[in-house]
């Protein structure tokens, strides 16, 4: 099935407007969620806000925003006055700047969605996206939408460009507030890790190679109780607390682990990995909604 568009743009590139498609990349929405039910009679609940102050239910009408600026102090706002405060959305991702890709931590990535060129916005498109894969750059930008603004960069995906997400930098903490002492490392340990890192090292990384096993257990369990069907319940690992361990013996025996597993694989071939439990996506989708 085609993705659908969410949305248009258009990329600010010097005087060059390059109109395009907007895509959400990922599928959250495909997440397995449960709803509140009274264990009673098995009927949905209703939220409720109640005061904490005279313990009455309060209506949406009779509620306003309020910041706390100190210990149960607040100031309050209307929607009025925080709809003033918000950023006027646009439809144009303006660029300010061009970086080594790699110059960008991983830290800074949020949501990340696809572009598609829009109409009479092919060859622009194309062009920019084959300059970025040329330069190894990628493009950082603002854009303004649901009354917020927002920092993103835009890099190319093969012949797709991608805009994805920054934090501000006020939003991220510095790695340095992590008090991490660092330890004397011994040479023949370095040389063993860095030998167990050499073993396990592939050309690239492949995300299909991963299959969410939760997700999967827990579909089969709804398809279970919607036929029907007791689910048991397997007991949990057994906690065994810290060891102390001899290093050097950890990774002498990891690396021979690592060499035969790989004998393994060879003479098996690779694991597949387990097909994904289509019949219950559908009753589990459905007795979200109930």
């Amino acid at each position: 099935m085609a993705m659908r568009s969410i949305g248009s743009l258009t990329i600010s590139f010097g005087l060059v407007a390059i109109p395009v498609k907007l895509y959400t990349a990922t599928q959250t929405a495909n997440s397995i969620s449960f709803n509140l039910l009274h264990k009673g009679c098995g009927s949905r609940l209703k939220q409720q806000y109640v005061c904490l102050k005279d313990g009455t239910t309060v209506e949406r009408d009779d509620m306003v925003k309020g910041y706390e600026f100190a210990k149960d102090q607040y100031v309050q706002f209307s929607n009025e006055e925080i709809k003033a405060m918000e950023e006027i959305g646009t439809h144009s991702v303006d660029i300010a700047e061009f970086v080594p890709i790699e110059s960008i931590d991983p830290v800074y990535f949020d949501k990340t969605y696809y572009l598609a060129p829009d109409k009479g916005g092919a060859k622009p498109y194309g062009l920019l996206n084959e300059a970025l894969k040329d330069t190894k750059r990628c493009a950082v930008a603002r854009w303004a939408a649901r009354g917020k603004s927002y920092l993103v960069a835009l890099r190319p995906v093969g012949d797709v460009l991608t805009m994805q997400q920054l934090h501000f930098a006020t939003e991220v903490r510095a790695a340095t507030e992590v008090d991490v002492t660092k330890p004397d490392v011994k040479a023949q340990e370095l040389k063993l890790a860095k030998q167990l890192i050499e073993q396990q090292t592939t050309e690239k990384f492949d995300p299909t190679a991963y299959v969410d096993d939760v997700r999967a257990r827990v579909e089969a369990a709804i398809q279970k109780k919607v036929e029907g069907q007791e689910i048991s319940i397997a007991e949990g690992p057994v906690e065994t607390g810290g060891k102390v361990i001899d290093l050097m013996e950890a990774l002498r025996a990891s690396l021979t682990k690592t060499e035969t597993a790989k004998a393994n694989v060879a003479k098996l071939g690779p694991r597949k990995a387990p097909k994904r439990v289509e019949q219950a996506e559908k009753p589990a989708r459905k007795a979200s909604k109930r």
